[in-house]
């Protein structure tokens, strides 16, 4: 069973908002036995949206469509949608009418004439009540392909494909079943994994597909099994990920779809009853920032010295001029130095501390661009890493994050 979501408005082709519906969609429809075929971003132009479900309905047998309902003439889907289907009788649903009040009374905001639109249906079409916004929804079946207009408002879009498009789906198709398991690497590329793991790849069952999820110092391997028997599903798949964990045992720091890098910290130092802070310049706080986006991490993180300028890493956290003058402030020395202040100011049982040079500038050192130093210290002991990550700035950044937790992780496996 295949589908293709189509997000229609030139918002999106233009930059002015991110597409976060479609992965959404994309990753509910995928739960239930769904694969996604295709995703395409279309104008809200009239004959540009005729095309798009021409082709989505020869390809797919689901077309989830996705913006464009609104009351003012620009939003034309739902006319072009009656076009298509030949649909030239329309159906007023008092109900939706009655909906859009209680929704503006809520809010104290006057109901006009406009609003009715809302309420007017392509015959052909099967209501599917919104309960958050003036849009319903609408499903229709043509030549055995399911078409779902929904609106573009992502909690409305979420809350009917979770009330009414989904159960509908399930209810009508006979689905397969599709499960993940992702294993989370670091340390290694993923042309090296690749080679590592090259006859395990080429003996996967064919129901088993392998995928390489690279990003800033990691590498994520999923494991997708498709059946219709899900306790042969299931077991094979447990089966192959076992295989493939012994096989990169030694770069492999986690099974877990939702698992990342700086929930692997907070969970060690949580079981250890340990707690950090940071010291940064280049990163200018973002290791911090990541290390609290995880709930219950003010357990273990206790703070963050945030020092770009020379003057600061003096002030704050007495870095000696001299060390800086004699090494430059994109050295090990300073490194060092920051990350030893950082533990003994905030207490901590480990501090991380940052400098370097992102880019795209050297900020007169005399240190290349993408050259950094990431210093470890813990009680009686401070280490100090040197790296270069190259160009350009959001990638030297990005990975240094993802480097200096990584060490903390090594240093304590």
């Amino acid at each position: 069973m295949k589908a293709e979501i189509i997000t229609i408005g030139d918002e999106i082709l233009i930059g002015q908002i991110v597409d976060t519906n479609s992965q959404w969609i994309g990753k509910e429809l995928n739960k239930i036995g769904v694969s996604v075929y295709q995703i395409s971003s279309i104008q809200d132009e009239k004959q540009h949206i005729l095309t798009a479900l021409k082709e989505a309905q020869d390809r797919v047998d689901i077309v989830i469509i996705t913006g464009g309902l609104g009351p003012t003439k620009d939003d034309i889907t739902k006319k072009t949608i009656a076009e298509y289907f030949n649909d030239h009788k329309i159906i007023e649903y008092p109900e939706v009418i009655e909906n859009i009040k209680q929704l503006f009374k809520k809010v104290n905001h006057p109901f006009n004439e406009v609003q009715k639109y809302q309420a007017h249906l392509p015959s052909k079409a099967t209501l599917l009540p919104n309960i958050y916004g003036t849009a319903p929804g609408m499903w229709f079946y043509e030549n055995e392909t399911v078409f779902v207009s929904l609106p573009g408002v992502p909690y409305e879009m979420k809350g009917l494909m979770t009330n009414e498009v989904l159960p509908r789906i399930q209810e009508k198709f006979d689905l397969p079943y599709i499960l993940h398991k992702t294993i989370h690497t670091y340390g290694q590329g993923e042309s090296v994994i690749a080679e590592k793991i090259e006859d395990f790849e080429n003996n996967l069952p064919n129901h088993i597909k392998l995928a390489y999820l690279p990003s800033f110092g990691k590498v994520r391997l999923r494991l997708s099994a498709k059946g219709n028997d899900i306790d042969f599903v299931t077991k094979t798949l447990n089966e192959e990920v076992k295989k493939l964990s012994v096989l990169i045992s030694d770069i492999v720091v986690g099974l877990d779809e939702g698992l990342t890098i700086e929930k692997l910290v907070g969970n060690f130092l949580k079981e250890k009853n340990k707690t950090i802070g940071t010291a940064e310049s280049m990163t200018g706080g973002k290791i911090a920032s990541t290390l609290i986006s995880i709930p219950g991490s003010s357990t273990y993180f206790k703070g963050s010295f945030v020092v770009y300028s020379s003057e600061l890493k003096q002030k704050l956290l007495d870095v000696p001029k001299s060390i800086i003058d004699e090494f430059s402030v994109v050295s090990k020395e300073v490194a060092e130095a920051m990350a030893k202040s950082a533990l003994e100011k905030l207490g901590t049982d480990y501090a991380i501390s940052i400098t370097g040079n992102a880019g795209p500038t050297t900020d007169h050192n005399d240190k290349d661009v993408g050259m950094v130093y990431i210093g470890l210290a813990s009680r009686g002991e401070v280490e100090v890493h040197e790296f270069n990550f190259g160009q350009p700035r959001e990638k030297v950044i990005n990975k240094t994050v993802n480097k200096a937790l990584e060490l903390l992780l090594q240093k304590n496996m």
